[in-house]
């Protein structure tokens, strides 16, 4: 959990949406995606993350959108696709393959859940955004430029994008 996260979460709920960060890491912080990576290793691997997800929201509503930022995506990502009533998830800087996990990740997009990709043009997991966004029906994926893997932490006017797009996406009606 960064302080740029926790100022966009702030801004969605001075938007007046309902937020909640939950922090899967403990307070701690990376200085690179490597070094972020092989925590998740010594926590258990990536399900270690998914299920520290499903246990922050287990006393939540289950009516929710999911959003999460590079790792947080496996949580976001996890939770929309197997937990009863999501109504939607936002993956920031990362996407999973359908289907990654056997049965703990499903290969298929649950009907009525919609999904919006933010990703950075050649970013290691810009393809696999690409052909999570081809299989969901209705989903959007905005490439955003620049070198940063965590461009919107880098950029204002990606920030502002981002921000914007995502606040558009809550806006939708649940069902619609």
């Amino acid at each position: 959990m960064t302080d740029p996260i926790r100022g966009f979460a702030e801004e969605l709920g001075a938007a007046g949406h309902a937020v909640h960060t939950p922090d899967l890491f403990g307070g701690r912080t990376f200085e690179s995606i490597d070094a972020g990576m092989a925590h998740v290793d010594e926590l258990g691997g990536p399900m270690a993350i998914v299920e520290r997800g499903r246990a922050a929201v287990a006393s939540l509503p289950c009516e929710v959108v999911y959003v999460g930022f590079s790792l947080g995506v496996l949580a976001a990502q996890a939770l929309a696709q197997t937990r009863p009533g999501a109504r939607g998830a936002v993956l920031c800087y990362s996407a999973v393959p359908l289907g990654q996990w056997g049965d703990n990740w499903p290969a298929a997009w649950p009907d009525g859940v919609r999904l919006q990709l933010h990703i950075l043009d050649g970013d290691e997991d810009f393809e696999i955004a690409q052909g999570l966004a081809a299989k969901v029906p209705g989903a959007e994926l905005f490439v955003y430029g620049g070198s940063e893997h965590y461009f919107a932490e880098h950029d204002e006017r990606a920030r502002g994008l981002l921000l914007e797009r995502v606040l558009d996406f809550l806006a939708v009606p649940a069902g619609q």
